[in-house]
């Protein structure tokens, strides 16, 4: 059921990461909490970094977002700081942070405004 809602876009706190397996290749699909930047998107990790979707994404460099019923190819993965990311919550929502604990977090880049590297 989450995997639907994170794909719908009916609920715009949550997303679905497509992401390949370090290991085996497969193509697996996660549901996460997100929210938007001016250049992607930054994704709580309250499971911290280890998490195999997380370590997927890095590895390959990036995945595909369906956020709002839409794709976003992403790339240069990177786990920041809760101080980095903070901007792209709202108030209520940033001072819930420290409350939940969660300290780092994902940010990717959409491949349309991605940074010239």
């Amino acid at each position: 059921m989450l995997m639907g809602l994170a794909s719908s876009g009916w609920i715009p706190v949550w997303a679905l990461v497509t992401h390949v397996g370090r290991r085996s290749g497969r193509v697996y699909r996660t549901p996460i909490a997100i929210r938007p930047t001016a250049s992607g998107f930054v994704i709580p990790l309250p499971w911290g970094d280890g998490t195999d979707w997380c370590r997927n994404l890095i590895a390959a460099n990036g995945g595909v977002v369906r956020w709002k019923g839409a794709d976003y190819p992403v790339v240069a993965p990177e786990v920041v700081e809760r101080s980095v990311a903070a901007p792209a919550f709202p108030a209520a929502l940033r001072a819930l942070l420290p409350v939940l604990g969660i300290k780092r977090f994902l940010a990717v880049h959409r491949v349309d405004a991605a940074p010239v590297a």
